[in-house]
């Protein structure tokens, strides 16, 4: 047994006897939860699978759209089997218990969960009820990345996804692999982020060619594993699922349906007017041109001449604001309007020191890039 740990007597008619480390525990239940649904007509459903042998243990979960499987190795078993628990009860008890050690003990659909100075009884459901969570299987994947560059993608470009849309197609974001990279784009119709990423492995054959549409969630899912340098995400494409697998996580998630935007359509290609401008510099002028406008008037004009540009905001009831930024520039004068929070959240996830601006017409849209990696198209609006 593992140095600290108390060892427990456990009832002979346990069909699971479990030690775990309870801040482990409660890292696994932080991420599984979040597939756990609040509200649907299975009440399985909001139960989680836990299923002890050997020298681990695994927590399942799924909305049947989602799973999650992590595997949780900081255990000792003391008897070999599975129960089925709510989600929230479970994860309301580790995190309020203070023991360094819990003990889980499972009978029918009864768990029992034990510390030095508590005892929780939770009833639960039948294991062999539950639904089955897709595993990772053998055999080599798709595709590989590092999980800092697939979470870095992620970020640059999740936040532009479709929220609520009939077109279920920008309700995820589309992966399309073109030779060693990954690009990764998604849009809501009013704005468009697109990254590409390196892959450590590229698929070959018929998966070189596929496009897949990642649903936001299982995306937002991917950006909440914990940072750990080095691992790898191998990814594998069956039929209409992905299949995603890194360190102790395997996600199964059924891809979006649909036909993604032709999105090579909607980034412009014949602007003339460009500047490069400081990343922190122009989120901060962002920030504060936007602190007078409103509701009605949330839009902000950015007013660019030969040394100078000027950003601005304004509303009848509040007032009006100027930030002003000098700037190398060569081309015609322009004043065009943004939606600020729109340009901010762009400005957020470049991580260069400078990006380029590029513009057209004050009806067409702007467009900003870091480096060869991120680009990201924004439509204007109109200021009145």
């Amino acid at each position: 047994m593992a140095q600290g740990w108390r060892r427990y007597v456990f009832d002979k008619g346990c069909l699971m006897k479990v030690s775990v480390n309870r801040s482990a525990l409660g890292e696994a239940l932080g991420l599984i939860t979040s597939v756990v649904p609040t509200r649907t007509p299975k009440p399985i459903l909001k139960c989680v699978r836990i299923a002890a042998g050997g020298k681990d243990m695994r927590i399942q979960a799924t909305n049947l759209e989602l799973g999650l499987d992590c595997l949780v190795s900081q255990v000792e078993v003391g008897q070999e089997g599975e129960a089925v628990v709510e989600a929230e009860r479970l994860a309301a008890i580790v995190r309020e218990s203070g023991e360094d050690v819990l003990v889980l003990e499972a009978k029918e659909t009864t768990c029992e969960i034990r510390g030095a100075d508590s005892h929780f009884k939770i009833y639960g459901q039948d294991p062999k009820q539950y639904p089955k969570v897709p595993s990772f299987g053998q055999g080599q994947p798709d595709l590989a990345i590092s999980l800092e560059q697939l979470q870095m993608g992620i970020e640059q470009c999740l936040f532009a996804t479709a929220k609520e849309s009939s077109r279920y197609a920008i309700n995820g974001v589309l992966w399309e692999v073109k030779g060693k990279k990954l690009i990764l784009v998604a849009t809501d119709g009013r704005r468009l982020a697109r990254c590409r990423v390196d892959l450590q492995q590229a698929p070959a054959g018929d998966s070189a060619e596929k496009k897949v549409i990642v649903p936001a969630k299982t995306m937002g899912l991917l950006q909440k594993i914990g940072p750990r340098e080095k691992e790898t995400v191998a990814v594998r494409l069956v039929d209409n699922q992905v299949l995603l697998s890194c360190a102790n996580v395997v996600i199964s998630s059924n891809l979006v349906e649909g036909n993604f935007p032709r999105y090579e359509d909607i980034i412009p290609a014949d602007y003339d007017k460009k500047l490069t401008l400081p990343t922190e510099g122009s989120l901060s002028a962002v920030r504060r041109a936007a602190l007078l406008t409103s509701e009605d008037s949330k839009g902000i004009k950015l007013s660019v001449t030969r040394d100078r540009m000027i950003f601005s905001g304004s509303s009848p009831e509040a007032g009006a604001a100027e930030v002003g930024m000098p700037v190398d520039y060569q081309g015609d004068d322009i004043d065009i309007g943004f939606n600020p929070q729109f340009l901010s959240d762009a400005l957020r996830v470049i991580r260069t020191p400078d990006f380029d601006l590029e513009l057209g017409q004050p009806d067409r849209p702007g467009v900003l890039k870091s480096a060869s990696d991120f680009l990201y198209v924004l439509m204007p609006i109109n200021l009145g």
